[in-house]
């Protein structure tokens, strides 16, 4: 499901100021393109972002340059982070049905 983010400061994309995202769901290309996942799992199953990693999926998912993505401010990013991991984490982590 494609997310908007409201962002607490303006970023700068294709000569305008931008105080929203609309992420849009990250599809199989994305992930070959990427060629990584925005989180890890370490020995215990946490899951931890990847930050850099993520920084790609934004700029792919908004449709922004990189150079974009580097003007989040750094609350924003956080929590931009966890929601692209959670496009990937949410529905594996549903109880399946029969």
């Amino acid at each position: 499901m494609a997310m908007k983010i409201r962002l607490s400061k303006p970023i700068d994309a294709h000569d305008e100021s931008l105080t929203e995202l609309d992420l849009r769901d990250p599809t199989p290309a994305d992930v070959r393109a990427i060629k990584a996942l925005p989180y890890a799992l370490d020995r215990e199953e946490n899951v931890h972002v990847r930050p850099d990693i993520v920084a790609q999926y934004i700029a792919r998912l908004a449709s922004i340059p990189p150079s974009s993505v580097d003007q989040i401010d750094l609350v924003d990013f956080n929590s931009i982070c966890w929601t692209v991991a959670g496009f990937f984490l949410t529905r594996a982590s549903q109880t399946p049905t029969t």
